[in-house]
């Protein structure tokens, strides 16, 4: 079946395949949660890093969640294969703040906030959209359903909050030419590297669960033609900045408190 639904289903129901995937997710999840944790401690804005402090807590947690979903079934994680490693990846095209520039106890520059804000923009949509994938696929699922939603309700307030963030920055309620300029260039990079990692996850996938060549050679024409419908049409909605309905999505909360974070292995 090449539907997303058995797809998804399958990987599921495979322990090698679910490893890698919870893996791979848990890795991404871990990362983030670092560098929001450093951008946190070096933002200026004491309005602002609470904010980057709460975005970095639901990453770590996200993090833990894709690893207790694995523990659950007596499995352990794996190690990412570099080619699938989304952050790597985009760091080394030179999107966002590099871990050498975070690892520096430097005061961020205004326009490092402005590079932070873009980055988690564009790559905070594809979260968001991912997840309500899962969500539709796996979200009534009795094992893992709950803790999908969970994640995805977070997505959603991440995105909600960069919206917020960028129009602010930007002074009102369209984005300047200099915010707009850096989406373009981020969106352009990170859909060339969801294409690239995206295939070295299904390739992954086929070699696990045995996978014929013909369906193999659908799931990578299938992953061409996404990339080619987003270099065409679909960036603008990583681009696109609009107030959103969900307003201070990451407005502080009592549980959660900023405090330097291990840098993920």
């Amino acid at each position: 079946m090449l539907s997303a639904r058995g797809i998804f289903r399958e990987i599921h129901a495979d322990d090698d395949a679910f490893r890698l995937f919870c893996s791979i997710a848990a890795k991404g999840e871990s990362q983030g949660g670092w560098e929001n944790a450093r951008i946190a401690a070096l933002v200026a804005d004491r309005d602002l890093a609470p904010k980057v402090a709460r975005h970095g807590a639901d990453e770590e947690k996200h993090g833990r969640i894709f690893n207790a979903m694995l523990h659950r079934r007596g499995l352990d994680p794996v190690d990412v294969p570099p080619e699938t490693d989304y952050c790597m990846l985009l760091e080394r095209r030179g999107i966002g703040l590099a871990h050498d520039r975070l690892r520096r106890d430097e005061p961020m520059t205004d326009a490092d906030v402005v590079e932070y804000f873009v980055h988690s923009r564009v790559t905070e949509q594809r979260a968001a959209e991912d997840m309500r994938l899962l969500r539709r696929y796996l979200g009534d699922d009795p094992d893992i359903g709950r803790s999908i939603r969970m994640i995805c309700d977070d997505e959603e307030n991440h995105l909600a909050y960069c919206h917020e963030e960028l129009l602010r920055l930007s002074g009102g309620s369209r984005p300047s030419d200099e915010v707009r300029q850096a989406l373009r260039k981020t969106a352009a990079a990170e859909i060339r590297v969801n294409r690239d990692v995206s295939l070295a996850v299904m390739a992954r996938m086929g070699e696990i669960l045995r996978w014929s060549r013909t369906r193999r050679a659908l799931l990578r024409a299938g992953i061409h033609a996404a990339y080619a419908y987003d270099r065409v049409w679909g960036t603008r909605r990583m681009v696109r900045l609009r107030p959103p309905t969900r307003r201070d999505a990451m407005g502080p909360r009592p549980d959660v408190h900023r405090h330097p974070a291990p840098e993920p292995g």
